[in-house]
């Protein structure tokens, strides 16, 4: 997972389309789009992401 990579992530049952912003080693940061809000980021464990499975490079 690197940065400018678009990944569908769960927000509240539903798949959105996110953009990662930032990667750390436990931590991404993501862009997702909302009706009312634009690129708005949110921030997830890389575990719920993927399963840790993908590091920074």
């Amino acid at each position: 997972m690197k940065v400018g990579d678009k990944i569908k992530i769960d927000f509240a049952g539903k798949k959105k389309e996110a953009t990662v912003d930032k990667v750390f080693l436990k931590t991404v940061y993501l862009k997702v789009d909302f009706d009312k809000d634009k690129q708005k980021t949110v921030k997830r464990k890389l575990n719920q992401i993927d399963g840790g499975k993908s590091k920074k490079k």
